[in-house]
């Protein structure tokens, strides 16, 4: 018989902690984001914001990288990459996770 996982108190509580220190500047932002996922349930796992074609282009060309280049990187094709700077494609699943934390950091994160 399986127990069926349920917030601890103490991990409420701890959570509720953070969240209070972030809303009155006693936390930075950063630091309240290390929080893990194992530690807020599977419930609330981030969403990464979409992405568009121009957008990808953009990040693609201001890292001055070729598609074929590019798509290397990201472990995809080198069609996939133009179908998604045309907007034919929507990235989605790790290729959108890769993409916004290239947004988000440069592409120096994943190098």
């Amino acid at each position: 018989m399986t127990k069926k996982a349920t917030p601890s108190r103490l991990r409420e509580a701890i959570l509720e902690t953070a969240g209070d220190m972030r809303r009155l500047g006693l936390m930075d932002e950063a630091t309240h984001e290390k929080i893990t996922l194992r530690q807020l349930g599977k419930d609330v796992a981030p969403e990464p914001a979409p992405i568009t074609g121009e957008e990808i282009r953009s990040l693609r060309e201001k890292a001055r990288l070729s598609q074929a280049v590019f798509a290397r990187y990201l472990n995809l094709t080198v069609g996939y990459v133009s179908q998604l700077e045309r907007g034919a494609k929507r990235p989605s699943g790790p290729a959108l996770v890769l993409l916004d934390l290239i947004r988000r950091k440069g592409m120096e994160a994943i190098l």
